[in-house]
């Protein structure tokens, strides 16, 4: 069975690959039954008679013609239904009693409906039913009012009803496979831009913490060395520094790549992500790395932010205080406030530093395009440029309510998972 199975298959197959000789069986089989039927009599008086009378040899060639014709059914359609027509009224005129050279017209009636739209197949088919059986009518031996010229009013409806079925089918089964497709298609995009987008906001909490901890890590080994001589309690202070810099790095470090860890993994993280809850930690950390920092405003005083802009309003201060450690020059204070105002939270960032603050002085730094980011990608804006007088501003409007996350990812504060997804576009 297996092996039939396959076999038909190929056949299959190679007929779609060749349509022209599946044209030519179908004209061989369509002239086969054309002269089996002309050799049948329908005018006897007891019903249609097998044998009892034998095609001439013009009947023969109309048959051969009509079924020749059938062969470029595909690539003239109507060619080959006016060249059919035109053989069978030649066969009704001349031909007494007629042959059944109206098969050749009903395939060709039937192509035409089941490769053209209904309107045409309507238009097509009352004009072939009408002319051949008015031609039958007019022209053939029986009566007007005869089965045999309502046989072929029938015949012919019966190929264009039967060709617009199959017409219909087709295009109801490709309307399906074109959905499944675009669907398909559609699934792939949306898991190909949240992979674009997840990828974004890994890259964003990466840089935020290697570049905040790294630049720590490095002022603190600077100071070690410089004054592992003369001052060694001072040096082992800064080397403390350094351990807990780095302690800190490795922890935030473990928690976003955690984040890439599949359900089953063990050891996902479970502590939540950074937020100005924790914001009196990073200023005492900066502050030790030597930048003197001023809180303007207590970030506790006001009511808690939603997770998502919690974690973008931390980020951006983070990043800010990093840039302004290392971009701002020896002697450089800083000024952070967090405010409440009305539906929006504002994040200022403010130092006088001389220096270049734009977080591109190494080169090739993300620090500026990675703030904007995510405070875009919560409806909110970032202004970000020098000060009138020497410094640099960071400015940063956040949505109380961030933007509404995917209906599978409900917004809840204090899951690492949900507020890890600040960076997201939804």
């Amino acid at each position: 069975m297996t092996t039939l199975g396959t076999g038909v298959l190929r056949v299959r197959h190679w007929l779609r690959d060749h349509p022209l000789a599946l044209d030519g069986a179908l004209a061989l089989c369509v002239l086969t039954a054309m002269i089996i039927g002309s050799f049948a009599d329908p005018g006897s008086h007891n019903g249609p008679t097998f044998g009892t009378r034998t095609p001439d040899a013009g009947s023969v060639l109309l048959m051969v013609l009509g079924a020749l014709a059938l062969v470029w059914r595909r690539r003239h359609p109507m060619a080959v239904l006016v060249t059919t027509c035109g053989l069978t009224v030649v066969e009704l005129v001349l031909v007494d009693p007629p042959t059944p050279v109206v098969f050749s017209v009903v395939i060709a009636l039937y192509t035409i409906a089941a490769r053209t739209d209904r309107p045409t197949t309507w238009r097509v088919g009352l004009l072939t039913m009408a002319a051949l059986t008015a031609a039958a009518m007019l022209f053939g031996p029986a009566p007007w009012y005869s089965q045999e010229n309502f046989g072929v009013f029938a015949w012919t409806g019966m190929a264009g009803a039967a060709g617009d079925a199959v017409r219909s089918r087709r295009a109801f089964v490709d309307a399906i496979r074109e959905r499944a497709e675009r669907a398909e298609r559609t699934r792939e995009e949306e898991a190909g831009r949240r992979v674009a987008e997840e990828r974004l906001r890994i890259a964003r909490d990466l840089h935020d913490v290697v570049a905040h901890h790294i630049a720590l890590v490095n002022v603190q080994a600077g100071v070690a060395a410089h004054v592992m001589d003369k001052r060694p309690d001072q040096a082992k202070q800064a080397l403390a520094h350094v351990r807990e810099a780095s302690r800190s790095a490795l922890n935030e470090l473990r928690a976003t790549v955690g984040l890439l860890r599949q359900s089953g993994d063990p050891e996902a993280p479970t502590e939540p992500a950074p937020g100005l809850a924790v914001l009196d930690e990073l200023i005492k950390t900066v502050r030790r790395a030597g930048l003197p920092v001023e809180v303007a405003c207590a970030p506790g005083e006001n009511p808690p932010l939603p997770a998502a802009v919690d974690l973008a309003a931390y980020r951006v201060i983070q990043e800010a205080l990093t840039n302004v450690r290392k971009h701002a020059g020896p002697g450089a204070k800083a000024e952070v406030s967090v405010v409440r105002v009305g539906a929006t939270a504002e994040v200022m960032v403010l130092d006088n530093g001389r220096g270049n603050q734009g977080g591109t002085a190494d080169g090739g730094g993300h620090g500026l395009l990675g703030m904007r980011e995510r405070v875009t990608a919560l409806g909110g804006t970032l202004n970000a440029g020098p000060r009138y007088g020497g410094g640099f501003r960071v400015h940063a409007i956040l949505p109380v309510k961030a933007l509404p996350q995917q209906p599978d990812q409900p917004d809840q504060p204090g899951q690492p998972d949900m507020a890890g997804r600040t960076g997201e576009n939804a």
